[in-house]
């Protein structure tokens, strides 16, 4: 039972910044996307939430899991710019000019490098250029998908799966909006070389030109990436990301009626992300934030910090009060190393969580005297058997 018991600790806010808080979707806020999910990169601050873990297919948006498992070889000096792949007869059937899909017109047979190939991927959203480049780092555009899935596991995307390097209906490949932004902030944030090429306007291959095609680019935004796409059945999706006067947002959306609407609706979320908001600092970098009880030990309680200041992206007007709570396993055992994750920091408003921060311990907590443990058992046994009660009589009957 006590392993099922979490402790909670209130923390209590000053004026100045519980006086306001960013609810995601407020009431006078609506989307016309089925799926939504908007955060701000500096503070993690979720601004907009919609259905953001119902799965969708993520259709050419895959391609960003493609590119990140090239910029990862890439950084990591397994495969260079320079590094060349053919052209097989099926990159070139399925992706290439008789597909009539995004394409880079890649030739049969022919070799291209990595470089021009991550180019038309970028900025054309090429499918030949995305299989080319899968068959070439795994063998199979089958392995190369397998690496696609075990990537996202790894960076927490828990619900997507990719069945090709394309996005090309497969009936088995899923994303969400959530894991989209989650993609979108590693692409920016793990690989600042390579990211630009998803913002470069324009790229000519095989004697054939053609513009970038993220309809963000160029309409004042401050967006600099990533992707499009479309499903049968599912409508229109996009996830974006926008740097304007030191604030970066990462946006994905999906289920929108039609391309135009697609990009009408990205502009105005972002817009709104933008100016509706500013950073509001709640604590300093190491400032004690609360506790957690310690059993057994020399000291019933230990102080809790964050490692980075935290903050939140707060509403200029109409603002919400923020609630936080301290969550960790109740009680912690004697010895607490100092500087040991202990718990989560949560900040909420209007019931929806804007931040989760982990949280460490300040000092060592050594075993206590057999008095003091003797003590402290008898208080858990009295607290555990109260808890459990009430976890009891919470259940359903």
């Amino acid at each position: 039972m006590l392993k099922r018991l979490i402790g909670f600790c209130a923390v209590v806010l000053s004026a100045a910044s519980s006086a306001a808080a960013a609810e995601p979707a407020p009431a006078g806020f609506v989307t016309k996307a089925a799926q939504a999910y908007m955060i701000e990169a500096s503070t993690g601050t979720v601004l907009l939430a919609k259905n953001e873990d119902q799965a969708f297919s993520p259709a050419s948006l895959a391609k960003l899991m493609t590119m990140d498992i090239v910029f990862a070889s890439l950084k990591g000096g397994e495969i260079t710019l320079d590094t060349d792949y053919p052209v097989s007869e099926y990159a070139w059937r399925t992706g290439g000019a008789p597909s009539r899909s995004a394409t880079m017109f890649a030739a049969l047979k022919s070799r291209v490098r990595v470089e021009d190939l991550v180019k038309g991927v970028a900025i054309q959203g090429a499918n030949d250029g995305c299989i080319i480049l899968a068959e070439g780092m795994s063998g199979t555009e089958e392995n190369f998908a397998s690496a696609m899935t075990r990537r996202a596991q790894t960076l927490g995307m828990t619900k997507s799966i990719f069945g090709n390097s394309t996005g090309l209906p497969d009936g088995k490949s899923k994303t969400t909006a959530r894991d989209m932004v989650t993609l979108a902030a590693d692409l920016q944030q793990t690989y600042p070389a390579y990211y630009p090429y998803f913002a470069q306007a324009d790229f000519e291959w095989n004697k054939i030109f053609q513009r970038n095609r993220n309809p963000l680019l160029g309409l004042g935004l401050g967006a600099d990436g990533l992707a499009t796409g479309f499903a049968e059945g599912e409508g229109f999706s996009i996830v974006a990301s926008v740097e304007r006067d030191g604030k970066r947002l990462f946006l994905a959306l999906g289920g929108i009626a039609s391309d135009k609407e697609r990009t009408d609706e990205a502009k105005r979320i972002l817009e709104w992300g933008l100016t509706s908001f500013e950073t509001r600092q709640i604590f300093a970098e190491k400032e004690v934030v609360g506790s957690a009880s310690v059993y057994g030990g020399q000291s019933g309680h230990v102080d809790l910090v964050a490692r980075t200041p935290v903050s939140v992206y707060i509403p200029v007007s109409n603002p919400d009060r923020l609630a936080a709570r301290i969550i960790y396993r109740w009680p912690l055992t004697a010895p607490v190393a100092a500087d040991a994750e202990a718990g989560t920091l949560v900040i909420s408003a209007g019931g929806r969580v804007l931040r989760e921060v982990p949280l460490y311990t300040v000092q060592n907590i050594a075993v206590g005297s057999l008095t003091s443990r003797a003590v402290d058992a008898l208080v858990e046994l009295g607290e555990s058997m109260f808890f459990s009660w009430l976890w009891d009589k919470a259940e359903p009957t």
